[in-house]
């Protein structure tokens, strides 16, 4: 039902509904795990001189996901969600267009960036949609749900980017983007009910704009709740640019990164399947609370093992564990998370999905890059960033705790 209008809100059925949601979700994950196999040979082709440059690939789509995520959510709020995810698909559409068809590093960047605009669109938009339709622990339950299915993309991403760039070359993948896109693009439009009403869209007025950013920082709870989103973002950055350099550097097993990225993420998916189970039952709060305490053990378990002078294969198949339970505290944290954030914020959810987003993902980046840069040819960097990441964040977690300023709808 409306908090706006008062009237019901019509839905999809429940099972098709998480469907779709994962695979609006899975447009970014889609588009930046797919191309780490690929990076290598797209700095070949197009920066010869200067091959690293290709991982800016991966950094200005980052940029550009988080300046759109400030401009989508509010125009959600005045427009609509579907026309505001349908023009944010069609922009990602057409950038994929233009980065296939680049003959510089420059275009190829320019393109990158504009696809991480037009994502934006799919990634906030979405979350605003599924506040409009459910709230408290049943909102962070469809979330889990819908993590469940979206983390079997960066399962398979890796593995079919080096596929389809061994056979048809680099630029095929943004080719595979362009029929991502119209997938979900098209089940968004046929099958999708609009979910905000135009009695509760909110003119884009940079007074109104501006009160409803007051509303977002001046919550204590939801600003812990971003700071602590922020450092558990963090670390999947981290992971992302430095692990394939750890499979070929530290562990010489560069051509297997795929299956065992593929390995890893699908051990880690029942983890959201089992929030969305329990979450009703012990509260947001508390599961994120374990979470991050496992995060932070296994944190300090991986630098013990790293220092205590283990044979290579035992070293690899803890570095394995470690990243199965990294990704499988993942899929407990994030939904929820997102949800505790969003949940006093219901009236302007759009603009505070943008806001949360936004922040979230270029602060991530930022706290994830002097980790990256730390890299030397050990998992130590990330092992001791993944540490102090779980550390702030759970620090945050338990002041939210003692400021005991809970809605009635849910329990810590």
């Amino acid at each position: 039902m409306s908090e706006s209008t008062g009237k019901p809100l019509q839905r999809m059925p429940f099972g098709e509904f998480i469907a779709m949601l994962a695979l609006l979700f899975a447009t970014v994950a889609f588009s930046i795990d797919a191309m780490l196999p690929l990076l290598s040979q797209i700095g070949a082709d197009l920066s010869p001189a200067s091959p690293a440059d290709a991982q800016l690939v991966i950094t200005v789509f980052v940029l550009g996901l988080g300046l759109g995520t400030f401009v989508a959510g509010p125009l959600s709020d005045r427009f609509g969600r579907k026309p505001v995810i349908v023009f944010g698909i069609a922009l990602y559409m057409a950038a994929a267009c233009m980065a296939a068809l680049s003959g510089s590093m420059e275009v190829l960047l320019i393109a990158r960036f504009l696809q991480g605009l037009g994502t934006a669109g799919p990634r906030v938009v979405s979350q605003a949609l599924v506040r409009d339709l459910y709230s408290g622990r049943h909102m962070a339950r469809v979330m889990s749900f819908a993590m469940t299915i979206f983390v079997l993309v960066p399962a398979v991403a890796p593995l079919m980017g080096a596929q389809i760039g061994g056979l048809f070359g680099w630029r095929a993948i943004f080719w595979s983007f362009l029929f991502f896109g119209l997938a979900s693009a098209g089940w968004l439009m046929i099958r999708q009910p609009e979910t905000l009403p135009p009695a509760a869209r909110r003119p884009l007025d940079a007074g109104v704009l501006g009160a409803a950013l007051r509303e977002v920082f001046g919550h204590r709870l939801v600003m812990l709740y971003l700071v602590a989103l922020c450092f558990t973002f963090a670390p999947m950055f981290a992971w992302l640019s430095s692990v394939s350099l750890i499979f070929e550097q530290t562990y010489a097993r560069g051509p297997e990164f795929p299956y065992w990225f593929a390995l890893v993420a699908l051990l880690s998916a029942p983890a959201s399947l089992l929030n969305a189970r329990f979450v009703l039952r012990f509260g947001m709060q508390r599961i994120i609370l374990i979470a991050l305490i496992g995060q932070i053990a296994m944190s300090l378990v991986m630098l013990a093992l790293l220092h205590a002078g283990l044979s290579m294969r035992l070293e690899f198949a803890a570095f394995i564990a470690f990243m199965v339970l990294q990704f499988f505290g993942v899929g407990l944290l994030f939904g929820n998370l997102n949800a505790l954030a969003l949940e006093p914020l219901g009236h302007i959810a759009g603009t505070a999905a943008s806001v949360l987003g936004g922040i979230s993902a270029m602060a991530a980046a930022a706290i994830a890059t002097p980790v990256a840069r730390a890299f030397d040819g050990t998992p130590v960097p990330l092992a001791f960033g993944s540490l102090v990441c779980g550390v702030v964040a759970i620090t945050c977690m338990l002041t939210a705790r003692h400021l005991g300023r809970h809605d009635a709808g849910y329990a810590p």
